[in-house]
């Protein structure tokens, strides 16, 4: 696998987790004042969460990490 590829699949995956975390933190939040809410809504939501933020991520990161590695000459 290429470098530029490689570093923008680890910049996807740990943008989406970092996403996910807060995510899951406000969620959290909200099920325990408003009992409407379940542990499986906020499971798929993160689930949810996880796979827009990656397609997000995915679109943005290469792009950012060709520029840089143009700067940088790995």
């Amino acid at each position: 696998m290429e470098k530029k590829s490689y570093y923008s699949v680890l910049a996807s995956l740990a943008t989406s987790f970092i996403i996910v975390l807060i995510f899951y933190m406000l969620a959290v939040a909200k099920v325990r004042e408003n009992p409407l809410y379940t542990s499986v809504d906020v499971y798929a939501g993160m689930v949810f969460v996880f796979i827009l933020s990656m397609i997000v991520s995915a679109s943005i990161w290469p792009g950012i990490i060709e520029k840089r590695m143009k700067h940088i000459h790995f």
